[in-house]
């Protein structure tokens, strides 16, 4: 994977302006010591987090939970997702059968075939039974790699501004978890929604391979971190090219 540290730099920092312009203000995110600095804040921020999603996995499969989180984003309303993004849209996987549980909590969404549910995004008092009944989602095991696969998301009744696009979407496998994925697909995908990248009846061809492509087509959107024993040094975890068009 060639892309230069300057550009995940630059999208990481995008982020961090787009979500909480305030706080990045704090700190020089043109350099790479600044953007470490501001991404420990995040950190230590989210486990205060102020508005917050919980997603109940009954079980996990990539092509079908992608699909259910667009669709789940696409019906958060403009306010909810400005509220939930000064949060850095954080979301708590927690393992439970959402069959079992809608007597007793109400969700946003439930994805078609059950594997999941949302409730949110919400004040974080307001999840807090469900979170305690439930456990953390156990995703240790290693993502593995698989056939690319389109994944269409769910066209909306309302017309929309624009016809509906091909996009790739990447994602690494090599030392990333199930459960690491998650939070990097979500952010990825539900801050693309909310930046009209991804809209109702668009085509995502998922790709799991163990590092994204060293080139292909530009990306519209994408997902860096660090990691565990290089924090300063970012690396791509998923990324939606922009559109594809046959040739």
């Amino acid at each position: 994977m060639t892309t230069s540290q300057e550009l995940l730099q630059e999208a990481v920092a995008r982020r961090i302006v787009t979500a909480r312009p305030e706080l990045a203000a704090r700190f020089d995110l043109l350099t790479a010591e600044g953007l470490l600095a501001a991404q420990r804040e995040i950190t230590r921020a989210a486990q205060d987090a102020k508005v917050l999603v919980v997603c109940v996995l009954r079980d996990f499969g990539l092509p079908a939970w992608v699909r259910a989180t667009c669709e789940f984003a696409l019906r958060v309303d403009r306010s909810a997702a400005a509220d939930w993004r000064r949060d850095f849209t954080r979301t708590v996987f927690v393992a439970g059968n959402p069959a079992n549980l809608k007597d007793r909590f109400s969700f946003g969404h439930v994805a078609d075939d059950g594997s999941a549910a949302w409730q949110g995004p919400a004040p974080a008092e307001e999840s807090t039974s469900l979170r305690r009944l439930l456990k953390l989602f156990d995703g240790s095991a290693e993502l593995p790699t698989r056939p690319s696969v389109a994944v269409r998301v769910p066209a909306g009744h309302e017309p929309q501004e624009r016809a509906p696009v091909r996009r790739e979407l990447h994602v690494a496998t090599a030392g990333v978890t199930i459960a690491e994925c998650l939070v990097h697909l979500n952010h990825l995908l539900v801050e693309a929604v909310f930046d009209d990248i991804i809209c109702p009846g668009d085509e995502l061809v998922v790709r799991q391979a163990p590092w994204l492509p060293a080139s292909g087509s530009p990306y519209a959107a994408l997902r860096a971190g660090g990691t565990p024993d290089h924090p300063d040094r970012l690396r791509v975890y998923a990324a939606l090219t922009e559109e594809i068009h046959d040739a």
